[in-house]
């Protein structure tokens, strides 16, 4: 199929842990994952962090170090290229919202990217809320780089309580975007679950679902099932 778009034509994509899945990072469900071994409640609020900042760390130190053991699939790659030709030939906007904290779309050449729930290559100083690039890992006795306190920096991700990044931008762009497209998400975590149904409130966006399975909205006119490897560059290949 070929999507055919007026020459200015608005795109926003919605990427979940499943893109990220095909590359080798475990998802929040996966049975043998990091998730598997720990309480929501322990590594995932701001309560388990402040009742154990070691163990916080240790949790995260973890997930930042599978980093260098991945690398960006297809599906990364061909949004990459997307939004390059999207700009290249000023057809329009085209902003990637990502629910993941990889760094797997920045490393693919996505540039307009907001990552909502946080990234694992940052740290935030809990008494500034500066936030700062971190490759490393951190720990409670590490002086902050911002306020120079120990164990100020706590990792630069959204925590379940906390609100997620950039909101207003995002509602924004869905209200005018023509295109939404979900890729790899379950549809079952909000806010971003509701992005589809914000999408379809202007009345011109086309929605289309990629997923191994459909998450079951009525919300989307589209929904293909399958790896987001092979399908997101054909969808990607399709638009004109």
């Amino acid at each position: 199929m070929v999507y055919k778009h007026p020459s200015k034509s608005n795109i926003v994509i919605l990427t979940g842990a499943g893109i990220s899945a095909e590359s080798g990072l475990s998802t929040f469900r996966d049975e043998n994952g990091l998730w598997c071994q720990h309480r929501i409640e322990d590594v995932a609020t701001p309560e388990g962090f402040r009742r154990d900042p070691q163990l916080v760390h240790r949790f995260y130190n973890q997930r930042r170090a599978q980093l260098k053991d991945v690398k960006p699939n297809a599906a990364h790659l061909a949004l990459a290229e997307w939004e390059r030709r999207w700009k290249e030939e000023e057809r329009g906007n085209f902003l990637l919202v990502t629910q993941n904290v990889d760094d797997l779309h920045q490393r693919a050449g996505s540039r307009n990217i907001i990552a909502l729930h946080g990234e694992l290559l940052k740290a935030r100083c809990s008494h500034t809320e500066k936030v700062m690039a971190w490759s490393e890992d951190l720990a409670t006795d590490l002086p902050c780089a911002c306020c120079g306190n120990p164990g100020a920096m706590r990792p630069h991700i959204v925590w379940f309580g906390e609100m997620p990044l950039e909101m207003e931008t995002i509602y924004a762009a869905l209200s005018e975007c023509d295109m939404f497209v979900s890729i790899g998400t379950s549809g079952t975590v909000y806010p971003a679950a509701g992005f589809v149904m914000e999408a379809r409130r202007n009345q011109k966006a086309r929605t289309v679902e990629i997923n191994l399975e459909s998450s079951g909205s009525p919300y989307f006119h589209e929904v293909f099932e399958g790896k987001a490897s092979q399908l997101v560059p054909n969808l990607a290949n399709s638009i004109s």
